[in-house]
């Protein structure tokens, strides 16, 4: 009976969405982490992805968060990391909301290049609560653990320089390590707390060091890549309630041919407003895609 009325005081309460306060600042009375209510609707249900890889998440996270014998019986701090990888707009931050909104747990949107050391980042961890997902999105780009993002003929982009302008501006910089980011994940301090989620996100998997995202820190590698047909069709059916249409197969067709991101077919359909007859609208936009 204790166990159950925990269990719906968890489900009733509202859920946080946290972020890391700056270190930089003198204000020494404030809390490591302040938070908003955590309101994005995004579910599994309406999550346009793979149908398999989709239903093979759903099945880890149920588990996971029902093995709190299991992680003690084997002797080890019960949290699980997730890998999410992939180009630009494919739905890797619209992923963690569902996960969070599946378990109900809340989230911890914790942001490197505001902790000072590594020190600060233990401390970090340590006011962190159960029932939680940490998420650290765009590793690739954090403290130059990955180095810095290079467009195709190499050198640094627009975006790199102004946030290089930014940093040489800075009084102080960050001094958290690599070796303090794995302490983090799994050293003694990760054990501080119980059924807890990392989650790190990057546009470039490759340029991650190996050490941080091997098997055992990152648990689950989960590419979330271009949309495929049967996301389209979820897309259809969220935003437009069309199940089925006369240009289906061409759509199917071009998508096959042609590499389509999640995010401006999302933009495409919110344009469409509800009308079917718009659907032609969709076929133009992967044309478009593939004369270019």
């Amino acid at each position: 009976m204790i166990e159950k009325g925990k269990a719906i005081k968890v489900q009733k309460r509202q859920r946080k969405l946290f972020t890391n306060n700056s270190h930089y600042d003198h204000d020494y009375k404030k809390l490591e982490w302040s938070h908003v209510p955590f309101e994005h609707p995004a579910t599994f249900d309406t999550l346009a992805m793979d149908p398999d890889k989709k239903q093979e998440l759903i099945q880890d996270l149920s588990v996971f968060s029902k093995s709190k014998e299991y992680y003690l019986k084997v002797g080890k701090p019960w949290k699980r990391g997730y890998l999410l990888y992939g180009p630009p707009g494919t739905g890797k931050s619209t992923l963690i909301s569902a996960m969070a909104n599946l378990l109900d747990y809340d989230v911890y949107d914790l942001e490197l290049t505001a902790v000072k050391n590594n020190t600060k980042l233990r401390k970090l961890l340590i006011e962190t609560t159960s029932k939680s997902i940490i998420v650290i999105e765009d590793i690739d780009c954090s403290l130059n653990l990955s180095g810095k993002r290079r467009n195709k003929e190499g050198e640094a982009t627009e975006e790199d320089k102004g946030k290089a302008e930014i940093k040489r501006e800075e009084k102080e910089e960050s001094k958290v390590t690599l070796s303090g980011l794995l302490n983090f994940i799994d050293g003694l301090w990760s054990a501080c707390g119980g059924e807890r989620l990392i989650v790190f996100t990057t546009n470039y998997v490759d340029e991650l060091d190996p050490a941080l995202i091997r098997r055992g820190r990152m648990d689950m590698h989960i590419e979330l890549s271009y949309c495929t047909f049967q996301a389209f069709k979820l897309l259809a059916m969220n935003y437009l309630g069309i199940e089925d249409h006369a240009l289906f197969g061409d759509i199917k067709e071009l998508m096959q041919k042609h590499e389509a991101r999640l995010r401006n077919l999302i933009q495409a359909q919110q344009n469409a407003k509800g009308d079917a007859a718009e659907m032609e609208g969709m076929g133009s936009h992967q044309d478009d895609k593939k004369e270019d």
